[in-house]
């Protein structure tokens, strides 16, 4: 190719988007990057710092110890047989970034400008130099504006609790409700589209896909049709 394509799949949690995204980038053959495990990541280190997340008071000192924390993270994706590894420090923290724990977190941290202007910074490095598929909350609106291709994956809170928490049952996290996961995912959903800087929404020139009614092959057989037919339009076939 000529030119570095990027494709962006946004949407709420648990709409299916990095599925969807790493089984679509592996066979394009793109580099699939997992924004969301970005700050997932840096939620994490926070909390192994003493950063408490389920606290409401002093949010402004908690805001201050956050951001100093961006002065010794050190973030490093890795791919080992077509599996992205998420490493902080030197540590692999693949297997950890997935607890409720971890998610509010991650959105409490995603709101703060100076993690997400150190993510963005990141992620549109790696764009520049490869053809690459990117899933998140604000890709194809403020991350990668000018991405050829960019998809809203979305369903209802539901039906996205729902797999979330059977992904986790899966994993032998059996002391987790089905509650606790909806009310999770309800949380994520507020702060996500409320939040001041880049807040979950839909481009203009995103194509909309809701996929409570469909399984995951049925998602994934639209998402790569809607790809295919604009890669075609834009290359004058692949």
């Amino acid at each position: 190719m000529s030119q570095h394509y990027s494709i962006a799949l946004d949407g709420p949690s648990g709409a299916g988007k990095s599925t969807i995204a790493k089984t679509i980038a592996k066979e394009l053959n793109y580099i699939y990057l997992d924004t969301g495990a970005m700050y997932r990541a840096f939620g994490l280190y926070a909390i192994e710092n003493g950063i408490d997340f389920t606290c409401e008071k002093y949010i402004q000192e908690r805001d201050r110890a956050t951001r100093e924390l961006l002065n010794s993270f050190n973030l490093d994706i890795r791919y080992e047989q077509g599996e992205q590894k998420v490493i902080v420090n030197g540590k692999d923290c693949t297997g950890l970034i997935r607890t409720p724990e971890v998610s509010i977190a991650a959105s409490k941290v995603a709101v703060l400008p100076a993690v997400r202007k150190r993510m963005v910074e990141l992620q549109r490095s790696i764009a520049a130099r490869t053809n690459v598929v990117m899933d998140g909350r604000d890709i194809g609106t403020y991350v990668l504006p000018n991405a050829q291709i960019k998809i809203f994956i979305t369903a209802s809170s539901v039906a996205r609790a729902k797999r979330r928490f059977q992904e986790l049952q899966a994993k032998g996290m059996k002391d987790i409700t089905f509650e606790q996961v909806h009310s999770d995912m309800q949380f994520r959903d507020r702060n996500d589209s409320s939040r001041a800087f880049a807040p979950l929404s839909r481009a203009n020139d995103a194509t909309l896909l809701d996929t409570t009614n469909l399984d995951l092959q049925e998602s994934i057989e639209t998402v790569r049709r809607i790809i295919m037919r604009k890669l075609k339009l834009s290359q004058g076939g692949i």
